[in-house]
């Protein structure tokens, strides 16, 4: 039986349980001497679907070579976002340049209403139900990272009270008793 060599370079998204979206492509011209000299930026968003969401910028001479370079810049800048269920935990805003993101949750059943960037970042971070709003100017690139902005303002209820109040939070206290052993 002949085994197979280990495999080298970047591991594809099914091993790793990422997600990724291409969310906007443009074509880059800079005029010099010989003629024109083009390049490509992809902006790419990472996620996997249970909280974990990132966005990259990746630039290169080739749309394939700009989109990887954008993944693992997402990847190296991935956050996690608080979810209660399958919504976020409080409405939350946020404005980058002229872009401006307006997220709040909502109940169960409503699903995704949310449009272009904004939901590809909300799908990809595993948010099933919210409002979504993009306000004033629509460059994906400001969009984007308005609605990741957002998405870092939020807090998780528990975690704030059991700061707030010099608690542990309910779910972290529930496993320590468990784990005690009992005499």
């Amino acid at each position: 039986m002949v085994m197979a060599p280990p495999r080298r370079g970047r591991a594809d998204a099914a091993d790793t349980g990422m997600n990724e979206r291409v969310v906007y492509t443009r074509r880059i011209a800079k005029v010099v001497k010989g003629g024109r000299h083009l390049r490509f930026n992809a902006l790419v968003v990472v996620g996997d679907g249970e909280g974990q969401v990132g966005v990259g910028m990746g630039k290169a001479t080739a749309i394939p070579d700009a989109v990887r370079k954008g993944n693992a810049i997402a990847r190296k800048g991935m956050i996690r976002i608080p979810l209660r269920g399958s919504t976020i935990p409080q409405e939350c805003f946020s404005r980058k340049g002229a872009a401006i993101v307006l997220i709040k949750p909502a109940p169960v059943g409503t699903g995704l209403i949310a449009a272009g960037a904004v939901r590809a970042v909300l799908d990809l971070a595993g948010v099933k139900d919210v409002v979504a709003k993009s306000l004033g100017s629509r460059n994906p690139i400001n969009v984007v990272q308005a609605t990741l902005a957002a998405l870092q303002q939020l807090k998780d209820p528990q975690k704030e009270i059991a700061r707030r109040t010099g608690r542990r939070p309910r779910q972290e206290a529930a496993t320590i008793e468990e784990e005690r052993p009992e005499d």
